[in-house]
């Protein structure tokens, strides 16, 4: 007989690669777990699991049942969420981003919550390639990303326009590249592509490349990076929202720049679905908020 919870049990399985993990995380025993995957097994008619000791890998047959099984659930929350599409007061929002969107987005979607108890948030910060593998599996509705994906199951969409920061220590008192070289940089995960872009524009006829910059550092935590930079360890280039929630705010400075940089955010939905309408109100209201700090009621770039 069918059934969908050995199914879950079983992709929790795979993605933690431990019966311990699994058991924990489904709140079952890790004899519970065995027999969902035995039964599954049964099931299917087919063995899932090389087992070796404790650790385990896919069979083929293991490899085609969690590809189906994705797929499955997939579909399942499509058509679960889909069912609530109408309703701007009520529903999950379930959406992912970089950190450095989510610093912010992320209490404005709850500020909603608080207005509209009927909402739910599910927010993950995440990486563009775990954002885009989390909207194909189903396990998001929606996710923001800073690099213009190109997937043909996909819907992408820009959405805003975020300026880029020069960002040094409080007491830095220099204005060239080389004083900038003499500092040296340091980096994150989007760090030495948004430094390129925004040194470039500004410094034409010096810059070369990011290889000129002395690396003093690095952090996969971009909302971390300004500790570093408020200890005088560096300069970075951040989009303007992880400034504005920074602990370190006044530690650091701005330096002003003639040639103004942006990043593009793009939305990334499934392929052929509709964006349920609250998901399409809360974005523009957050569009207009951010529109309002940093342009007064000036239009934001186009993204031409």
């Amino acid at each position: 007989m069918f059934n969908a919870q050995y199914f879950r049990t079983f992709i929790t399985l795979v993605e933690t690669g431990s019966f311990t993990h699994t058991a924990r995380r489904l709140d079952m025993t890790q004899p519970g777990v065995s027999q969902h995957i035995r039964k599954l097994e049964q099931y299917l008619g087919k063995p899932l699991l090389n087992r070796h000791g404790r650790r385990f890998t896919l069979t083929d047959s293991g490899r085609r049942a969690y590809e189906y099984a994705i797929k499955l659930f997939a579909e399942h929350e499509h058509f679960r969420h889909s069912l609530d599409n109408d309703s701007l007061d009520s529903g999950d929002c379930r959406l992912a981003s970089p950190g450095s969107v989510g610093l912010m987005l992320y209490p404005f979607l709850l500020s909603y919550q608080q207005m509209y108890p009927g909402l739910t948030v599910s927010y993950s910060f995440a990486f563009n390639g775990a954002i885009v593998q989390d909207v194909l599996a189903g396990r998001y509705d929606l996710g923001i990303v800073t690099d213009l994906v190109k997937h043909a199951d996909l819907q992408v969409e820009p959405w805003h326009q975020e300026p880029l920061c020069l960002v040094v220590p409080a007491d830095f008192t220099g204005t060239t590249l080389n004083d900038l070289t003499g500092l040296g940089f340091i980096n994150y995960s989007d760090g030495i592509q948004h430094a390129a872009q925004l040194l470039k524009a500004n410094f034409v006829d010096e810059f070369r490349s990011m290889n000129r910059f002395p690396q003093q550092g690095f952090t996969n935590e971009v909302s971390m990076v300004l500790d570093a930079v408020a200890r005088g360890l560096g300069f970075t280039v951040v989009p303007r929202l992880v400034l504005e929630t920074s602990p370190w705010q006044r530690q650091v400075k701005e330096l002003s720049l003639a040639q103004p940089v942006h990043e593009t955010l793009y939305v990334v939905t499934p392929g052929g679905s509709e964006m349920p309408r609250r998901y399409a109100r809360l974005l523009e209201g957050f569009r207009e908020q951010r529109r309002q700090a940093l342009y007064g009621y000036a239009e934001e770039p186009s993204f031409g």
